[in-house]
């Protein structure tokens, strides 16, 4: 048991302590503001306010723990360790920084409730945040912070047992669009054909026509291929379906399709299944209940994980919106521009909202890598994608954290814009499931 001492208790100090001591390095502690207290205690002590108490394990404490509300913050990056760092502190601390406060920055998304420009979709751009400008997004520097409290710990008080975390790979595939031609219904599938015929794209017509008469397998269906990779690598594995109503960027099959309700059946067969809320329904409570209702249905069980389709992400109202539905578990922690931590972490932690200072039971599961992040905005050839995800991975591996990765059923059919991808997700996958 760790005692930790605190000039004052907050809300934000007791989230990121339980963050960092109970969720990462799964060690007990108990949290105190009485100095005689702590002063009498034989255990194991860490102090995290102005001035040393004793000969406890100092960290010299800034104010943003101790504060409430949302203001600009002063922030000078330097490096310790070889790793970037802010939030400086004076030489009798720990660490020459607080990173308690620093880390709650981070994980908290703190400066995704400052003024900024939205990108085209209303989300918060990978090229504003400080880890981009700073170039540390491809580093899960709250991790590897703790680390560090770990072994300074360790060093003072050789009796704490901190259990060992093991790392883990999760893959994840979005099925925006189940199947290229089928189950679209006649109108749908008459469009595609003039569509087709308009850019005199006979290949498609060909296509179209033999998958629609059974003669060949749809190029979406590539659900096969991702459980034998699955069966080989035993991997734990997520699938999120969008339900969304029709529209310009909500383009899966009616759920009225028989087929579309075996295929969500029988991949919830071998893996767990959530909703993939639509591309409208970040700003329409009633949209996502109605399409958290669907999956339900179908599965003849509750719904509790989420990620936003096109990563639509407003703090807090679209996290408060899954929480009042009762989801649990969301996974659009993470950009569409850049690879990498979006929350400067690799493992789970609780949604904090800043607005309401209060730390909430969602838990956010931060992803580091998407296919399409590679190739569309980073312009990455399928022979270069490893040379992006490797480093990624080993950055997980080193710190025992849940390296997860993005993709789209579509994108592994190696056609057409997609050829060498799926070769790209083979080896991902053997790397990131090997010990």
């Amino acid at each position: 048991m760790l005692l930790i001492y605190t000039h004052k208790i907050t809300h934000r100090n007791k989230y990121i302590f339980n963050l960092i001591f109970k969720d990462y390095l799964s060690i007990d502690f108990a949290l105190t503001d009485n100095v005689e207290e702590f002063k009498n205690s034989t255990a194991p002590k860490l102090s995290y306010t102005i001035n040393p108490v004793a000969d406890e394990l100092f960290f010299t404490s800034r104010n943003l723990l101790f504060e409430s509300g949302i203001t600009e913050q002063n922030i000078s990056i330097f490096e310790y360790n070889n790793e970037k760092v802010f939030f400086a502190t004076g030489k009798a601390s720990t660490l020459p920084f607080d990173v308690f406060a620093a880390s709650f920055f981070l994980v908290s998304r703190y400066e995704e409730y400052l003024p900024h420009i939205r990108d085209e979709h209303d989300r918060f751009d990978a090229k504003d945040s400080l880890a981009f400008q700073n170039n540390f997004l491809q580093k899960p520097l709250v991790n590897i912070w703790a680390l560090w409290i770990k072994n300074a710990l360790k060093n003072k008080y050789s009796q704490l047992q901190f259990p060992e975390r093991k790392y883990q790979f999760v893959s994840t595939i979005d099925i925006d669009n189940a199947y290229a031609f089928r189950e679209k219904g006649f109108t749908r599938s008459i469009g595609g054909y003039l569509k087709a015929l308009s850019k005199f794209d006979v290949n498609e017509i060909k296509q179209r026509t033999k998958v629609l008469l059974g003669l060949e397998v749809d190029p979406y269906d590539t659900y096969d291929f991702q459980l034998e990779i699955l069966r080989k690598h035993k991997f734990k594995s997520i699938y999120f379906f969008l339900l969304g109503d029709y529209g310009v960027n909500d383009k899966n099959l009616p759920i009225e399709s028989k087929k579309f309700q075996s295929l969500i059946k029988m991949l919830g067969d071998y893996a767990d299944v959530g909703i993939h809320p639509s591309y409208g329904s970040n700003k329409s409570k009633e949209q996502l209940k109605k399409e958290v209702g669907r999956l339900s249905k179908v599965l003849h069980r509750d719904v509790t994980k989420s990620r936003q389709h096109f990563l639509k992400l407003t703090l807090p109202e679209t996290y408060r919106n899954l929480i009042d539905l009762d989801i649990k578990d969301d996974y659009t922690m993470g950009f569409a521009s850049q690879v990498g931590f979006r929350a400067s972490i690799c493992t789970p932690f609780n949604f904090y909202d800043l607005d309401m200072e209060l730390e909430t039971k969602l838990k956010i599961h931060p992803f580091a890598i998407m296919e399409g992040t590679l190739k569309y905005y980073m312009k990455v050839k399928p022979e270069d994608a490893m040379k992006k995800i490797k480093p990624l991975i080993d950055e997980v591996k080193a710190v025992n954290g849940d390296f997860m990765s993005l993709w789209h059923n579509d994108t592994l059919n190696n056609q057409n814009l997609w050829i060498g991808w799926q070769k790209v997700y083979q080896e991902m996958v053997e790397y990131a499931s090997s010990k």
